[in-house]
């Protein structure tokens, strides 16, 4: 049993928890759910040890405890699995050395034999099929997630804490991690469970807790409680029409591609968006979603194939070049590749399109930086204490839309989303949805790649369906559903 009594902590402007009382039990897994910046990440790193300023008590098995570092949290049998798996693993390291690396740390002669079996053996417990001795940087982030996931459990775990686990993972992937779940459970672990895939927590939770602005506000069995009721719990008010129903008239095409390869994943892609249209980029995790956006930027080799914007052929040799001809990219990576997390709301907004706040000597006009972010943070309401506060603090939906924010500073024409909603709170994913319709009534083209069938239905107004990197059918929304949209995702001809 661990209980967490009044905790409370402080940060810079914020008061990010406020008096949380949580019990949870051993054997069980307790669902910590809320709103982008509810504090349910922020209780479990104190949970965790990462955060050692909190106020209040922790107790396991009735005994008060002291947790001021990782260490203490991990010596008593507390584990956490970050959302953002690049910053908790070593790119550089084999996948043995990043699960073993707590057992490594303790020895003076390194059996490399050993070590790998034990990964092995680990891996296989999990089935899940990776090479060992293949580098953390060679991995999708589906195999990413399972290596920190296997690591976690590498040490004798008592609780393990999981922040957005499925989030990266396949429908199959995400079954396997549920039966290692249920194992544990067997074994008396405490599995905390953070997610906003709500089905999945009514699946594999005995209990759910809601927290909004740093407070605690329910704590109910599953069976007790129901979607829309905790949906309503976390936002505060009633739930309303998710997907926006407005659209406009569509225009002529503003990019045409066709049999554009990447050498490596992407072949023969041919597609093309309207003016007004948002096209779904529909697949499976690791079907190439996220490799067709990166070769259309120019962040990858483009070995055949051409790209046209307003009719006239473009070679994107960087990024920097598909900015220039108005195409820009919202990567599904939002804190390794969309923002620069250690400085401020301000400059992360305003970097994309510098020379605008420039002036004589390259010398940054701050003011008129600040009056730029100031309007931006209100036109999408992004929750920040202030424009200087680090992107860091802010949620995951507050850091999705500071990403979104930079590039409407500019004057891009084609928007590309690369799983725009990953991580992000209902409430948050409708004013993702708004904004996302509100550019494609602007006359902007928009490209919204996803493995969440049920957005694609929503937002878009034609699908290409991608399997193994090459687009397999091409949809219109209005005449498709999930099923017929699954069938060719998983290889149907």
């Amino acid at each position: 049993m661990i209980e967490l009594k009044d905790i409370s902590i402080e940060f810079p402007g914020v008061a990010a928890l406020k008096k949380v009382n949580v019990r949870i039990e051993n054997g069980k897994a307790h669902a910590l759910i809320g709103a982008n910046g509810a504090g349910k990440s922020t209780l479990m790193k104190v949970l965790s040890g990462a955060y050692d300023h909190y106020r209040g008590e922790i107790l396991i098995d009735g005994r008060l405890v002291k947790i001021r570092s990782p260490k203490e949290a991990k010596q008593l049998g507390i584990q956490m699995v970050y959302q953002e798996v690049d910053t908790a693993l070593v790119s550089n390291l084999t996948v043995a050395e990043n699960i073993m690396q707590g057992q490594i740390e303790q020895k003076l002669f390194i059996n490399w034999k050993v070590i790998h079996k034990q990964a092995a053996d680990l891996l296989a417990s999990l089935h899940v099929h990776i090479p060992t001795d293949k580098r953390i940087d060679q991995l999708t982030l589906a195999e990413k997630q399972m290596v920190l996931i296997t690591k976690a459990i590498s040490d004798d775990c008592r609780c393990l804490i999981l922040d957005e686990p499925t989030a990266p993972l396949s429908h199959a992937e995400t079954e396997e991690l549920f039966q290692l779940i249920r194992l544990l459970k067997r074994q008396g672990v405490a599995i905390i469970f953070i997610s906003h895939r709500l089905p999945e927590l009514f699946d594999i939770c005995e209990e759910i807790t809601v927290m909004r602005n740093g407070e605690w506000v329910m704590t109910k069995k599953v069976e007790d409680t129901s979607t829309n009721e905790v949906i309503e719990q976390m936002l505060g008010r009633k739930l309303t029409e998710q997907y926006p129903k407005t659209r406009t008239e569509m225009g002529e095409p503003i990019l045409q591609v066709s049999g554009l390869s990447d050498g490596r994943v992407v072949k023969n892609l041919s597609m093309h968006v309207n003016k007004g249209e948002i096209v779904g980029i529909a697949g499976l995790v690791g079907a190439g979603k996220t490799e067709i956006c990166q070769a259309l930027f120019g962040a990858s080799s483009q070995t055949n194939g051409d790209i046209k914007v307003h009719g006239k052929t473009m070679k994107f040799a960087s990024p920097a070049d598909a900015v220039r001809h108005g195409l820009v990219l919202v990567p599904e990576e939002r804190r390794k590749e969309g923002i620069v997390t250690d400085e401020s709301v301000a400059t992360n907004l305003s970097v994309a399109n510098i020379n605008r706040f420039s002036r004589f000597f390259s010398l940054i006009d701050r003011k008129a930086e600040k009056r730029a972010a100031e309007q931006m943070i209100q036109q999408l309401n992004i929750v920040t204490p202030s424009t200087e506060t680090k992107v860091e603090n802010l949620s995951g939906g507050n850091q999705q839309k500071v990403v979104i924010g930079k590039w409407l500073m500019g004057e891009a024409e084609i928007y590309m989303f690369d799983e725009p909603t990953k991580g992000v709170d209902v409430g948050a994913k409708k004013e993702i949805f708004d904004l996302i319709a509100r550019l494609a009534g602007q006359g902007k083209g928009i490209i919204y790649a996803s493995s969440e069938l049920d957005d694609i239905l929503g937002m878009t107004d034609r699908v290409y369906v991608v399997y193994d990197g090459e687009v397999v059918k091409e949809l219109n929304t209005a005449a498709t559903d999930e099923a017929e949209i699954l069938f060719y995702s998983t290889g149907g001809k």
